[in-house]
């Protein structure tokens, strides 16, 4: 496709894109869509086998060779390193898509304050840090911030409250940043998945029966009768973090099968 005609998400080819959470779900997903978008890509993860394996399915499809950054970004250095050699290897950041996140299962009488520190840990406090260092850099290119959110992040659900009071302030920093950024041109935005279906509910302790009855029950919890699959999130993603979506910032998109929108009746 020639440039300037069709969909302006062909906008990302040579587009330096750094992603967290890379090594599984929807960062996983999002980097290989990115790579078939033909973006420059530096990944990170926890997982360094999967990172790999990611990065090989990149390659795979004709993509530039991944550049790999993985650790822990609850480690300040790892999150001062990550950007540093993204920087040096590649001279520039244009895309940063914030998708490392973990689940866990707690509420008010169950989840203990070493659930709560390590819910908001890696779902705020490493993607404040990590955005802060590569706001100057973004700022250069007048790129674009993707936060992986959460439609929890909008709606109350009982049982997960460090992690739904972890995605609300996922939704209320990408609309500040937006505002406090606008005025440089960097656009911010997040996407606010429902049930997707990755690793991430059996990490947070379901097991296989209790899985499948939790997939089973989505039929009547999303409008559209079904969980998401990741490149459905992946596609919104690249939307947002595109030129194809140049006017829009400051928003936190469902793209959760109509389950915002719902109430009990």
């Amino acid at each position: 496709m020639a440039s300037g005609e069709g969909f302006k998400v062909s906008s990302l080819k040579d587009k330096v894109t750094l992603i967290t959470g890379a090594s599984s779900g929807i960062g996983a997903g999002t980097s290989i869509m990115f790579a078939k978008l033909g973006a420059l890509l530096a990944l990170n993860g926890r997982d360094v086998e999967n990172l790999t394996n990611v990065a090989k399915q990149c390659t795979d499809l004709g993509a530039a060779e991944p550049l790999l950054v993985p650790g822990d970004l609850t480690n300040e250095d790892t999150v001062k390193k990550t950007v540093e050699l993204t920087i040096a290897h590649f001279g520039r950041l244009d895309v940063l898509i914030n998708s490392a996140g973990i689940l866990a299962m707690g509420s008010i009488e169950t989840g203990d304050l070493a659930q709560y520190d390590k819910v908001m840990n890696v779902n705020v406090r490493s993607v404040y840090h990590l955005t802060q260092l590569c706001v100057p850099h973004l700022v250069r290119t007048k790129g674009s911030i993707v936060n992986v959110s959460s439609v929890n992040g909008q709606r109350s659900f009982p049982g997960v409250l460090a992690y739904c009071m972890s995605k609300s302030a996922i939704d209320q920093f990408t609309r500040c940043i937006a505002l406090e950024l606008a005025s440089k041109q960097v656009r911010v935005n997040s996407v606010c998945p429902g049930v997707i279906i990755t690793d991430v509910h059996r990490r947070a302790g379901l097991d296989e029966e209790q899985y499948a009855q939790f997939l089973e029950k989505c039929k009547q919890t999303h409008a559209l009768g079904r969980p998401g699959e990741v490149e459905e999130v992946a596609h919104a993603i690249a939307f947002l973090a595109s030129d194809a979506a140049t006017f829009i910032t400051g928003v936190n998109l469902p793209v959760d099968g109509g389950r915002h929108a719902m109430c009990p009746r």
